[in-house]
């Protein structure tokens, strides 16, 4: 029997054994899209209790915590009520998560930043919250340590056009933070003109950019300088969450009349709102384009299921889902409606149903014949529920039926934890793994290039592909 999470976990082949260990696991990290608080690491944050920088955020294991029978005064509700209380409820999960990420995740965890290789049930969970609270308690497992001791070299938070972005201007100018922490454009509350408060947030935005907004094209001006204000705060990337992707052109007198709409809080009809996304997504991304930024877009998630919980404890808390709207043809048309003007930025697709994935990655194809970058339209990391071992390989075949993997650049958290640096290792050796397979099974002749792919897909493609300064 192979012994639990060994220094050989996942690598079932000597390839792949030589691959991970002297090349993908000394690489550093750059996780291009994640969650964390800026704040947190402005201010060199330290936590409590292992609960709060484990558990605190983590939609992930609260999901698990429900399906346990849970009531959420024992989720959400025991986050700083009764942090040891969510910790013991945690521990009741775990050994009934067989065959989920989340059971590899925690003990990948509890290793590398804890060392801890003790089971975590509820007879040993007192034992072991004591142990990783005292170690919290060292030097160097503050937010900064934690990114520091995980080779983590940058970092790309998510923040609203309207935020100051007050504390990434704190880390840029502070000499003793060894990490770079860049915002990333994230405009979905303006694009989310059917949403209750859309109005107050298109006014907050006005205030913010100095623009009156009075109708489409003051709205788009007000974006671009916000856009400029990012830019020059070293953002290299925007991201969009959407349902499905969007193509529904409309002049501008539509434009106003449904932009109009929204700001009276009148309703708006779906065909409505996927015509103003697509002139929102549009023209941002010419202006990314010719900034030279990437454009990540997000789709096929179903949000906030539960009405009644959304009602109870808001947003992004664990119940959302995959939906069946990713409507891969729409993001070809867009795609088209972009590079016929030459106005194409760097792009990256997730689609959180991974019966989207081969689509997308025929339509990706599509769009590389460009000498601005190689692999210039990327299928996106394996995101939420995709990040399974299962689900990453799927991801890896798809993108190697599809195009050149060797142009792929690699992983990322989408993660609120530090503690969840250790997805990149988890990745890199379900990698390794399967680039070993296919050297072992005689599919692949040059052992020399396929070390240089490892390197390339952990960490070089996306220093290259994003064109930051490390």
């Amino acid at each position: 029997m192979t012994p639990f999470m060994n220094e050989d976990f996942l690598l079932k082949n000597d390839a792949a054994k030589v691959l991970y260990h002297e090349y993908a696991k000394v690489m550093p990290i750059i996780d291009y899209h994640c969650h964390v608080n800026p704040a947190d690491i402005a201010l060199d944050k330290r936590y409590s209790s292992i609960s709060e920088v484990w558990l605190g955020g983590d939609h992930y294991k609260w999901r698990l915590i429900r399906a346990l029978g849970t009531p959420e005064s024992g989720v959400t509700g025991a986050r700083a009520a009764d942090p040891f209380g969510l910790f013991s409820n945690f521990a009741a999960v775990l050994p009934k998560a067989v065959g989920n990420p989340v059971y590899h995740w925690t003990y990948l965890e509890l290793k590398r930043y804890f060392g801890i290789e003790k089971q975590l049930t509820p007879d040993t969970a007192k034992e072991i919250y004591d142990a990783c609270n005292s170690k919290l308690a060292e030097p160097g497992m503050s937010a900064r340590g934690l990114i520091e001791r995980s080779n983590v070299k940058l970092i790309c938070t998510t923040d609203d056009p309207v935020d100051s972005l007050l504390y990434h201007k704190q880390i840029a100018e502070d000499a003793t933070c060894k990490v770079k922490a860049l915002p990333a454009f994230r405009p979905d509350k303006a694009m989310s003109i059917e949403s209750a408060g859309f109005a107050e947030y298109i006014e907050e935005l006005s205030g913010v950019s100095g623009v009156k907004i009075t109708g489409f094209d003051s709205l788009c001006k007000a974006l671009d300088k916000r856009i400029e204000f990012f830019n020059e705060m070293g953002c290299r990337a925007a991201d969009h969450a959407l349902e499905g992707c969007n193509y529904a052109p409309a002049a501008t007198a539509e434009l106003n009349m449904i932009f109009g709409s929204g700001m009276s809080g009148e309703s708006i009809a779906a065909h409505e709102a996927a015509q103003y996304r697509t002139a929102i997504l549009l023209h941002l991304g010419r202006r990314y384009h010719e900034l030279g930024w990437v454009m990540q877009l997000h789709f096929g998630c179903m949000r906030n299921n539960n009405a009644r919980m959304f009602a109870h404890i808001g947003a992004d808390t664990g119940f959302d889902s995959m939906n069946g709207q990713g409507n891969p043809s729409n993001l070809s048309y867009f795609l088209n409606a972009l590079d016929v003007t030459g106005q194409l930025p760097r792009m990256v697709l997730y689609s959180l149903n991974p019966a989207d994935s081969e689509i997308i990655a025929t339509i990706a194809g599509c769009f590389m014949a460009d000498a601005e970058c190689p692999g210039k339209i990327q299928l996106g990391a394996s995101w939420w529920f995709n990040d399974t071992k299962s689900g990453m390989e799927k991801q890896l075949q798809d993108y190697a039926n599809s195009t050149l993997l060797g142009n792929f650049i690699g992983m990322l958290t989408d993660s609120r934890s530090f503690l969840s640096y250790t997805r990149h290792e988890y990745f890199r050796r379900i990698l390794c793994n399967f680039l070993g397979r296919l050297f072992e099974d005689g599919e692949y002749a040059d052992f020399d290039a396929l070390c240089r792919i490892v390197e390339d897909i952990s960490y070089n493609n996306t220093l290259r592909f994003f064109r930051f300064d490390v």
